[in-house]
């Protein structure tokens, strides 16, 4: 069959999105996913949570599970073996924050934890033994299963697995996670599709936009710096620019930098939130348990997104419900405020450090719901650190002389002047790019794309040229 559409899925950490344009067409849509919103209730929404929630028997009425069903495919005659009695979506996300213990979420995140058995059933993370479990690579499949249905219901002439389809993965997943991404989409009924890494995307994004006007766009750009954080990730790609020499053609474009897989995201900023409301909730020395935590950080999400947005309310309430018959007795709730969610977001996760400064070390890595996440939580750190990795080219990118590279023992020079100010530490001959796309659902938040663009310009003594993205979480 000839191919009609090239479709883009992005299978995010926390969302996933589907976006498409008809073969020899410009135009781009972005596919309006159908899900379950509410008990019974039906919406379409460009944003499928990547959420799949595991009722109790007798939890949902029968008609809300054949609904689930129906929208999962099951009841076409190609139906995908990967959804078992789950709802996936808005609903999923929401039941999830209600009822601990029950809701398997960050699928990507475990995708890419190569210390584990990712083809295990061992989500929901520490669930109760009789909560069904599934694997990172079933739950991934069970999102695109979805998607597939979806544009089944919308072009039933043009089934998905025939059209052209890229999807998206972190640039810093290896060959491993890869292979698994891969096997999630055989498991989907997709066995045919490209990789594309997501900052690439992002940027494909950006060009495809104002492709009319690149040499004009980009003429002052020598050095990109695509900065996508994501849900569970955080990637980091440079790309040289180099002007056309007649000033009108298109510049050309080459990668020269890709940071290492760092585990850090939106989720991270959750769980920090949530560790924060914990101790508010609880006696001195008492912890959540894994299901309790899950509900709580599911609750922070959701409060963050409140309080980060540009008509934030000075405060919201947080909520832990109890479980079982205790449900409702058992709720504890507390006050989460706009300014304390500021600073433990934006000054715990970009603070303003120097160029120099390397990511602080533990003993051990930090472990949450079974994933290892970095033990320095700050962005900023890990950015400095890219940027110090690839001082050479990107010095060379920029036009800078190779002798003034900044590229020595970073960190031993930042701790042999520790007691000198971040300010008086960043040197203007570091190699900071001088342009910077912003990708991610993370950056829907004006405090957090801010931060960025003023740490850039407090390494480099003036503000970085911020190539508009109008759609952070829709554009890869």
């Amino acid at each position: 069959m000839t191919t009609r559409y090239t479709v883009g899925i992005d299978l995010g950490t926390s969302n996933t999105v589907v976006a498409f344009a008809a073969a020899g067409e410009d135009r781009i849509q972005v596919l309006e996913i159908e899900q379950l919103v509410g008990r019974g209730e039906l919406a379409s929404r460009a944003l499928l949570p990547s959420v799949r929630y595991h009722p109790a028997a007798g939890e949902l009425d029968p008609a809300t599970l054949r609904l689930a069903a129906s929208l999962a495919g099951l009841d076409a005659a190609d139906k995908a073996p990967v959804m078992g009695a789950a709802v996936v979506g808005q609903y999923a996300r929401e039941l999830g924050a209600q009822v601990p213990g029950r809701a398997v979420a960050s699928a990507k995140s475990w995708l890419s934890h190569a210390g584990v058995d990712r083809s295990a059933a061992i989500l929901p993370w520490g669930a109760a033994e009789d909560v069904p479990k599934v694997s990172p690579v079933v739950a991934s499949a069970s999102y695109l299963a979805h998607v597939r249905a979806a544009w089944r219901r919308r072009h039933p002439e043009a089934p998905l697995e025939d059209q052209d389809i890229v999807l998206t993965v972190p640039a810093s997943f290896d060959e491993g996670a890869r292979a698994l991404t891969l096997e999630a989409a055989r498991l989907a009924g997709l066995p045919r599709l490209r990789l594309l890494e997501e900052p690439q995307a992002a940027f494909h994004d950006w060009l495809f936009r104002h492709r009319e006007q690149l040499a004009t766009e980009l003429a002052q750009s020598r050095l990109l710096l695509v900065c996508d954080v994501g849900g569970g990730t955080t990637d980091l790609t440079l790309i040289q620019v180099e002007p056309a020499a007649d000033g009108v053609s298109p510049p050309r474009l080459t990668r020269i930098g890709v940071g290492d897989h760092l585990m850090l995201g939106g989720d991270n900023m959750d769980l920090a939130l949530a560790h924060l409301v914990e101790k508010r909730l609880l006696a001195s020395g008492e912890r959540l348990s894994a299901a309790q935590l899950s509900q709580l950080v599911q609750r922070c999400r959701a409060a963050k997104e409140q309080l980060l947005a540009a008509d934030a309310p000075e405060q919201v309430k947080v909520t832990l419900l109890g479980a079982g018959s205790r449900l409702i007795g058992a709720a504890r709730s507390t006050e989460l405020g706009r300014d304390e969610a500021l600073s433990l977001v934006v000054d715990g996760f970009l603070p303003l450090v120097a160029a120099d400064e390397a990511p602080r070390r533990r003993r051990a890595a930090i472990v949450e719901f079974g994933l290892p996440y970095p033990a320095d939580p700050a962005i900023s750190r890990h950015l400095a650190a890219f940027l110090q990795r690839h001082a050479k080219v990107a010095r060379a990118a920029l036009g800078l002389p190779a002798e003034a590279d900044g590229d020595g023992d970073a960190g031993a020079s930042a701790s042999t002047r520790a007691d000198t100010t971040a300010t008086d530490r960043t040197a203007p001959s570091h190699a900071i790019p001088d342009t910077l796309l912003l990708n991610g659902g993370v950056f829907r938040a004006d405090a957090i794309s801010a931060r960025l663009e003023d740490l850039l310009a407090h390494w480099r003594g003036a503000a970085p040229r911020v190539l508009h993205n109008d759609a952070p979480d829709l554009a890869v």
